[in-house]
C-alpha cells in the first residue's frame, strides 16, 4: 500500500530521491507534525538528513531504522527545537556529522553551512540557499537528483499549508520578501519538501502564494493603522487583522505583526 500523507514514524517515499519520515508531534505550529526528510540517489548506500526533528526517542528510532543509521551527513535548515532537539540521540545512534548555520548545532566533522556552498552526498548534489525571515538563520536547500529530478526544501520559510510565521525583529519582513523572491527565482520545475504539510509536486505557485498573502497581509497591516492610530501596539493590530484566527495562535501572529509593522515603519 502507498503511504500518504500523513503517515507518522514511518518511511513515506515521496519522489525517486526523497523520502520522508513525519514526526508525531502535530500543533497549531507544527500542523501534522515536523517532516525529517532522507535524500539518496536510488542505489545510494547512505543518505543525507535534513533535520533530525523534536527531542523524540521514537522519531529518532523510526529514522534510525528507516535508514539503517547509515547517515551521511545531516543539515539543520533552522534552529527551532521541533527540528533541532533530535540531534544529539540521533547523533549518538549514528555518528553522523551535523552542519547548520549555527555553530550551536555542529556536531563532528561538520563545519558552518555557507550560502551558496554545494554539497556532494548520498549520489546527490545539494545547493545551500540562505533564506532568512522566519529565523536569522534558515536555510533552504536546492536538490538536484539524478535523471533531472530537481527539489526544493524550505524548512519553515514555506510550508505545505498555511503561512509561516514571521521573527519580530526589525529587519525580518524585508528579509523574508527578499528570500521568497530568490526562492522564486529558482522554483520552477522544483517539488517543494516543506518542513511542515504535505509536499507539492510544483513550487512555483506555492512561493507566488505565499509572496501575494503576505502583500496582503501587509496592506491589512496598514488599514489597520489607518483605523486604530499609528501608535496603534502589535496586539491590537493582530486582534483586528487576524480576528478570524484560533487566538491559541495570536502570539506567533503578534511575532509576525511586530515585523511588519518595523517594515511598515521604515518602508512605508
Amino acid at each position: 500500500m502507498t503511504l500518504t500523507h500523513p503517515a507518522y514514524e514511518q518511511l513515506r517515499q515521496v519522489t525517486p530521491s526523497a523520502a520522508v519520515v513525519l514526526a508525531d508531534n502535530p500543533s497549531g505550529m507544527t500542523l501534522e507534525g515536523t517532516n525529517t526528510w532522507l535524500l539518496r540517489a536510488p542505489g545510494s548506500a547512505e543518505y543525507v538528513l535534513v533535520d533530525p526533528g523534536p527531542k523524540d526517542r521514537k522519531h529518532t528510532e523510526a529514522v534510525v531504522a528507516a535508514t539503517g543509521g547509515n547517515i551521511a551527513l545531516v543539515l539543520i535548515t533552522h534552529e527551532h527545537f521541533d527540528h533541532t532537539g533530535g540531534i544529539d540521540r540521533l547523533v549518538k545512534e549514528t555518528g553522523a556529522p551535523v552542519r547548520a548555520a549555527s555553530a550551536e548545532f555542529l556536531r563532528g566533522s561538520g563545519t558552518e553551512l555557507v550560502d551558496g556552498e554545494v554539497i556532494e552526498a548520498a549520489g546527490v548534489r545539494i545547493t545551500v540557499l540562505a533564506t532568512p525571515g522566519h529565523t536569522q538563520d534558515s536555510l533552504s536547500f536546492l536538490v538536484d537528483g539524478p535523471d533531472g529530478e530537481r527539489l526544493l526544501l524550505t524548512g519553515d520559510t514555506v510550508l505545505g499549508s498555511g503561512t509561516t510565521v514571521l521573527e519580530s525583529r526589525d529587519d525580518a519582513l524585508a528579509d523574508y520578501l527578499s528570500s521568497m523572491h530568490r526562492l522564486l527565482e529558482v522554483a520552477p520545475g522544483r517539488t517543494l519538501l516543506p518542513a511542515h504539510g504535505p509536499e507539492h509536486a510544483d513550487a512555483e505557485p506555492v512561493i507566488r502564494y505565499y509572496i501575494s498573502h503576505r502583500e496582503e497581509r501587509l496592506n491589512q497591516v496598514r488599514a489597520a493603522l489607518e483605523k486604530l492610530g499609528p501608535k496603534a501596539k502589535a496586539l491590537q493590530i493582530v486582534a483586528l487583522v487576524y480576528a478570524d484566527v484560533d487566538k491559541r495562535l495570536w502570539p506567533a501572529a503578534t511575532s509576525s505583526v511586530k515585523a511588519q509593522l518595523a517594515y511598515i515603519r521604515s518602508h512605508g
